[in-house]
């Protein structure tokens, strides 16, 4: 996750670059269940609304709580499908909050409503994020379910209500990056406390729909709207949020912006972007699906690592004899093309390799997605570049290791 917000509080206010912060354990982004009552364009486990085999119990859920505690971990996003159908959230929820995790629970909100809301206020939930991919008829027509923008905007206001700190996540792409300037305005129509945009990548339906990719002209408009909105609310005092994620090429394309617009503050603002280091998929963020099997994150659901019903996640996550998660820990990562030879590799780190992986099979080829131009990034001109095309499948497919159960 990239983090607008803080970079443009240091140049309203600089703060001294500090020693790196290392998280005792990734953020585990935990899909406790597949079953969805949507079954939108971009959903990269591919739900529906029906129960799926096989899914973790109650019981299994809290040993591998006590597992995750245990190896570090401190942060739980809590997702699916949609996590309000697994009946037994609230307590799974309320355990966690019990041992200390900062929990977050991500939602199409679309349930959220006046039998339910007290309950989840109950929990003291540290954020619940809902998403919206337009207004109205563009939302409804995302989601494929006509109504289903005003369920989800009276859910932001029953969250904003109870004094729940409640956020927007948007997935950009060509159909829907008209509607952002309208989204952002609905940070301040309804009080919302952060704002997520994220990029499309592709796995699940976000694989088969990426021919609907923002256009790289198309993502450089959004980022300049969400800088210059993130700087207005900070000189503004406003403690709103503004993050991105799944494309950390935003890293460099805000330093180009600080150049720009801020010449003066681009020293410090390069400073605090190696410190942050760019794509930590497989280090800093971890995914667990519905079936009890680890990812290097949320878009990697076709790639296992091993399960937690019969290795403890630690495990795991510390073992590198497996080929991406060894490429995903090292440093520099082994990325060619234009990611190999950008002169801000130490910045971005590659930025996400499910992309790559998609087109060419290899997840160490070039990011598609980098909307940076060669010039910009060091890259000698007149080579071609892979593009994003409608889906198929990759001739030739990397598998190097298929999991280790």
């Amino acid at each position: 996750m990239f983090r607008v917000s803080q970079y443009m509080r240091e140049l309203v206010e600089p703060t001294p670059l500090g020693p790196t912060r290392k998280p005792s354990g990734p953020v585990v982004i935990w899909n406790l269940i597949r079953r969805c009552n949507l079954a939108c364009k971009h959903c990269y486990s591919i739900s529906a609304d029906h129960d799926f085999a096989g899914e973790l119990t109650t019981d299994e859920v809290y040993r591998v709580m006590d597992d995750l505690y245990a190896y570090g971990v401190r942060v739980l996003i809590l997702s699916g499908g949609e996590p309000l159908m697994r009946p037994d959230i609230f307590d799974i929820s309320r355990r966690a909050k019990e041992m200390g995790f900062y929990v977050g629970l991500s939602t199409n909100g679309t349930l959220i409503d006046e039998s339910c809301i007290e309950a989840i206020g109950a929990v003291h939930y540290d954020y619940v994020g809902i998403s919206l991919d337009g207004i109205g008829a563009t939302h409804d027509r995302f989601r494929r379910m006509q109504g289903a923008f005003d369920l989800s905007m009276n859910a932001v206001r029953l969250c904003h209500e109870r004094g729940i700190k409640v956020g927007l996540r948007f997935t950009l792409t060509q159909d829907n990056a008209r509607e952002l300037p309208r989204l952002l305005g609905l940070m301040d129509d309804h009080d919302v406390d952060k704002f997520y945009l994220s990029h499309l990548n592709y796995a699940g339906r976000g694989n088969r729909n990426r021919a609907s990719d923002a256009h790289l002209e198309m993502t450089r408009d959004a980022m300049d709207l969400l800088f210059d909105t993130a700087l207005h609310a900070v000189r503004q005092g406003q403690p709103k949020e503004f993050v991105t994620g799944n494309n950390d090429a935003d890293g460099v394309y805000l330093l180009q912006w600080v150049r720009r617009h801020f010449p003066d503050r681009a020293e410090h603002i390069a400073a605090k972007l190696r410190q942050w280091g760019g794509n930590s998929s497989g280090v800093n963020v971890a995914n667990i699906d519905n079936l009890g099997e680890v990812h290097p994150d949320t878009m990697w659901w076709d790639y296992n690592l091993g399960n937690v019903r019969k290795r403890s996640f630690g495990d795991i996550w510390d073992d590198t004899s497996d080929p991406v998660m060894a490429g995903l820990k090292q440093h520099p990562r082994p990325v060619r093309g234009r990611c190999g030879a950008c002169r801000y590799l130490d910045i971005c780190n590659g930025n996400t390799r499910v992309r790559a992986r998609q087109l060419t099979g290899n997840p160490w080829d070039e990011d598609p997605a980098c909307y940076l131009e060669d010039e910009e990034i060091g890259v000698a001109p007149g080579r071609d570049r892979l593009k994003v095309v409608p889906f198929s499948r990759p001739v030739h497919v990397y598998r190097p290791g298929k999991g280790k159960g």
